[in-house]
């Protein structure tokens, strides 16, 4: 579910102020989160995450509508912190790494959401199916000069909700809730100007 992280990153970059110089920032896996939360019987919620993506955004900040993002999640790298869970994660039941090893996220819009707020529209495909979603981004921050190294650094988080029975997820039906919260906290990267 991480693809909600994708769009999450594009969205950071995408509202990046003028400040930022234009060029490409990187996805820093370090610092990025991508995690997603559903009910379990309906009395709790239980969270899993995705420890390993790729992605970058070209960005210009004097004419945001022209940015895009495309990027990846490694399916496999889904974790529920549950050895049982975590290979029925990656299972036919839900994932099914072996057939669908990628999920992806592409970018098609973004638009002003209110003060500090975007809301990034994108294609998301999970488990072979694309379903078109839009993510609440709360920032970016204001880009910072990395004080690890060269370069700048900015932040941002995003959430939305998606059905995993629309992307063919029906795994667990009466245990796991179809609803699911997708929540992205993002660190992107970009190297000083040459």
């Amino acid at each position: 579910m991480s693809h909600f992280l994708f769009a999450l990153i594009t969205a950071v970059a995408l509202a990046a102020t003028a400040v930022a110089q234009a060029g490409t920032w990187q996805i820093d896996p370090k610092h990025t989160a991508a995690q997603f939360s559903v009910k379990h019987l309906g009395v709790s919620t239980v969270r899993g995450a995705f420890s390993k993506w790729t992605g970058a955004v070209p960005h210009d900040p004097a004419d945001p509508s022209k940015d895009f993002l495309e990027a990846t999640i490694d399916a496999s790298s889904v974790d529920r912190r549950v050895e049982m869970r975590y290979n029925d994660l990656k299972s036919p039941h839900f994932f099914d790494v072996q057939k669908y090893p990628t999920i992806t996220f592409k970018a098609k819009s973004v638009k002003n959401g209110g003060s500090g707020k975007l809301l990034m529209t994108g294609d998301l495909t999970i488990h072979g199916v694309t379903k078109e979603v839009v993510l609440d981004v709360d920032g970016p921050s204001a880009p910072i000069k990395d004080p690890m190294g060269p370069g700048q650094r900015i932040g941002a988080s995003a959430t939305t909700k998606i059905k995993r029975q629309d992307f063919g997820i029906t795994g667990a039906p009466g245990i796991v809730s179809d609803e699911v919260t997708i929540t992205i906290d993002a660190e992107l990267t970009q190297a000083p100007a040459k």
